[in-house]
């Protein structure tokens, strides 16, 4: 398998060395504008680039024949134009706020988490992230997706960013401290307890090698995907 990077960070280096150990080649490493290279090349692209690039990267690919993945988060105002460019190209794409493989079995649990915790009217949800200071967003994609999974199975209706008061709105709390992977609470508190359920990251090759397994994955496969696809969960 040829993979191009696109966006070669620290992300990007832990998934290079988890593909090179996996026997495949990195034939692309890019950083700076997408139309200077020939992403054709390439079986497959993994964008872990930053807010301002992924729009563009994704939409490259897409264009050229070239399924792509994507853990940049911060650029989702345009995700069903993307969603729409993949139908009509009939191309493939699979985004993820975090390909963890981990992450992804804490999005599941969180979803019957919720369910069970819908009709418990005393307790009320928040949510705590913390990531290294290098994190250009706040809060992150992850705690979006979990507070999607709780607003899809019981009565909040919205996030807000740092506490609110506001009814049915879901408080997240966002760290930002050096060397920190990424690290999750989900938290129902009532007068006389609380229910808390937490990943933590210890290091960035979860999120990797999670990547490098949904690259290999999507290799021949046409649509729109998720890591609920590649782990056939949920």
């Amino acid at each position: 398998m040829k993979i191009a990077l696109l966006g070669y960070g620290k992300m990007g280096k832990a998934i290079e060395k988890i593909a090179l150990e996996r026997g495949y080649s990195i034939v692309l490493k890019i950083n700076d504008d997408i139309d200077n290279h020939n992403i054709r090349i390439a079986d497959v692209a993994i964008d872990f680039s930053i807010p301002e690039a992924a729009v563009k990267n994704i939409s490259h690919c897409l264009k050229n024949g070239v399924p792509v993945i994507s853990g940049t988060t911060g650029w989702l105002k345009n995700y069903n134009d993307m969603l729409l460019l993949a139908k009509e190209r009939g191309g493939a794409f699979i985004y993820a706020s975090n390909f963890s493989l981990g992450v992804n079995i804490f999005f599941e649990l969180n979803k019957q988490l919720a369910k069970m915790m819908s009709n418990l009217k005393q307790y009320n949800v928040d949510l705590e992230e913390i990531h290294h200071t290098q994190k250009l967003d706040a809060p992150s994609g992850t705690a979006i997706t979990l507070a999607e999974g709780i607003i899809e199975n019981t009565s909040n209706k919205n996030w807000s960013l740092g506490k609110t008061n506001e009814a049915n709105t879901i408080s997240i709390e966002s760290k930002r401290i050096e060397a920190v992977p990424g690290t999750h609470f989900v938290n129902y508190t009532s007068d006389v307890d609380t229910i808390s359920m937490s990943h933590t990251a210890h290091s960035r090759q979860g999120f990797a090698l999670g990547a490098v397994v949904a690259a290999e994955w999507i290799i021949g496969k046409t649509g729109v995907f998720t890591m609920n696809d590649v782990l056939n969960i949920g």
